[in-house]
C-alpha cells in the first residue's frame, strides 16, 4: 500500500485548502452529489445517524458502531464537504483505477465472492443517488460478463473498464 501522508505534509500542517484542484469540476459535482445522499438530514455535515440511513437504505441494517465510529473519525472532526474531499482525495491518491472501482463493488459483494446479482444491482442502479434509466442499465451490463446463474463477474467487468475488451478490437 502506497503511503501518501508525505505529499500533503507541509511545514507540519495538512495542505487541504488547495483539495477542489485535485478534482475536475464533474468530479466534484458527483462527489457533491454522493455527499448529498448520504447526508440525510441536509445538514451539511455527515454523521452517525446519517450513516446508519445510507446503509439502510442500501439494504444493511447491521452496520457495528464502531465501524460507524472508524469512519467518522477518519475526518478528524465534523465531516462537512470540504473535509469529504479531501477524504477522498487522501484515499484515491496513487490508487490504481481498477482497484477504486473494485471498491466500489464491495460494499455489493459482502461475502467478497467477486460476484454481484444482476437482478439486485439493475434494482439499486434504477432506484438509488442518481437513478438509471432501464436503457441505460442495459447500456452497461451490455459488457459486463453474467454467469448462467444471473451473477456479475464484476473483477472481470472491471478489468474491461479498464483495459478495454478484446471483442471490441475486431
Amino acid at each position: 500500500i502506497k503511503k501518501a501522508s508525505n505529499k500533503r505534509q507541509r511545514g507540519g500542517q495538512k495542505s487541504s485548502s488547495n483539495v477542489f484542484s485535485m478534482f475536475e469540476q464533474s468530479q466534484i459535482q458527483e462527489f457533491k452529489e454522493a455527499f448529498g445522499c448520504i447526508d440525510q438530514d441536509r445538514d451539511g455535515v455527515i454523521k452517525k445517524q446519517d450513516l446508519k440511513e445510507t446503509y439502510a437504505q442500501l439494504g444493511k441494517l447491521n452496520v457495528k458502531e464502531e465501524e460507524l465510529d472508524e469512519m467518522l473519525n477518519e475526518g478528524k472532526g465534523p465531516i462537512n464537504f470540504t473535509v469529504f474531499l479531501t477524504l477522498f482525495g487522501e484515499k484515491l491518491s496513487g490508487t490504481d483505477p481498477e482497484d477504486t472501482i473494485l471498491a466500489a463493488f464491495k460494499p455489493f459483494d459482502p461475502n467478497g465472492t467477486g460476484f454481484v446479482n444482476k437482478d439486485e444491482f439493475r434494482r439499486l442502479l434504477m432506484n438509488q443517488a442518481d437513478k438509471f434509466t432501464a436503457e441505460e442499465v442495459d447500456q452497461a451490463f451490455a459488457l459486463a460478463p453474467i454467469d448462467p446463474t444471473g451473477n456479475i463477474d464484476y473483477k472481470s467487468l472491471c478489468y474491461i473498464i479498464t483495459h478495454g475488451d478484446e471483442k471490441e478490437e475486431s
